[in-house]
């Protein structure tokens, strides 16, 4: 049983190396969207906060309360809700205030897609610190940890909601040419180790049924936080942290796939949607070289696909229920 279940309505399609495929179907001919942003609601929580605040299993209506305002408290997702909801509009993919998108939702969905199909677990929470210390602390969208290939793995993830998919992949591209780098990878890690002791005590966990999942956690937050210092110290290379960390990029998309048909299991719409899967997949591969060096050292890089039938559909139910919780 994954953290979430939410493997429940979200169908993992493809699960390779360098490809994972999701997508929800239809009941009744009716997409599933209310049972799907549920899930993404549930992982709420565990995403605003991460295992700062220790691990827990149940969260109460006030802690509900206070993620969806912590997520409220940055602009971006004040200009979003206007946007999305009281103006029943959206950002255009070729708007050049990447921030403004920030708002939309990406970020979380990637949370809930490494949660419940990869089992990682996050080692920082930027929503957390910004609304702890005012501040950003990382750059990357998600920072976990976890395994990949039978190793241990640092997750360091990227995240696009579009409204077509090949901007998307663009847009992810030009990520992962901002991003690794050594100057902005040496930046990032610095701000990074900087936060390794915040983080509840041990003796501080109350509940024995997460205690020892709490004292399992910590031992891998400080295996890779003593990787991570040690690039200051010059005991670790940044290429071989890099050797062992995984880049999922996600590109969650409005496809036509989905508007055409209304039931997944026939070979129609199983057809098409191959033939979408394989033409990104495609344009992927010709952005970027998955065997790409960066730093000497080879990038796990994952591309997720996750079409839905409407990008401002999903942004809006989205905000729709965020907003409500802040009143639950």
């Amino acid at each position: 049983m994954s953290t979430f279940s939410s493997e429940n309505v979200i169908n993992r399609h493809i699960n390779n190396a360098d490809l994972n495929v999701y997508f929800v179907g239809f009941d009744g001919g009716i997409y599933r969207d209310s049972h799907l942003t549920d899930y993404i609601m549930d992982a709420l929580v565990d995403f605003a906060y991460g295992y700062h605040t220790g691990i827990l299993k149940t969260y109460d209506r006030r802690i509900m309360v206070e993620a969806a305002k912590s997520l409220y408290s940055i602009d971006e997702f004040k200009s979003a809700f206007q946007k999305y909801v009281t103006e029943d509009s959206e950002f255009d993919d070729s708007s050049s205030d990447k921030y403004l998108k920030r708002g939309e939702f990406g970020e979380l969905i990637l949370h809930l897609l490494l949660r419940d199909f990869f089992e990682t677990v996050p080692l920082l929470s930027k929503i957390h610190f910004k609304d702890s210390y005012s501040m950003t602390v990382h750059g990357f969208d998600a920072v976990h940890v976890g395994n990949f290939n039978g190793a241990d793995s640092l997750f360091l993830g990227e995240s696009k909601l579009y409204q077509n998919g090949k901007d998307g992949i663009d847009a992810l591209m030009k990520d992962i040419e901002e991003h690794f780098t050594k100057d902005y990878l040496n930046k990032e890690f610095t701000i990074v180790g900087k936060r390794s002791s915040d983080f509840k005590y041990f003796d501080e966990i109350s509940d024995l049924n997460t205690k020892k999942a709490y004292e399992d956690f910590l031992t891998k937050k400080d295996d890779w936080f003593n990787k991570i210092n040690g690039l200051q110290s010059g005991k670790q290379k940044l290429s071989s942290l890099l050797s062992s960390t995984t880049i999922p990029l996600l590109c969650t998309y409005s496809s036509e796939t989905f508007t055409k048909h209304n039931d997944e299991t026939t070979q129609e719409f199983r057809d098409e949607f191959d033939k979408e899967i394989n033409q990104l997949k495609t344009y992927f591969d010709k952005k970027f070289d998955i065997h790409t060096s960066a730093m000497g050292a080879n990038l796990n890089i994952i591309l997720l696909l996750f079409p839905v039938p409407s990008k401002k559909e999903l942004v809006r139910l989205l905000h729709t229920k965020l907003e409500a919780q802040q009143r639950a």
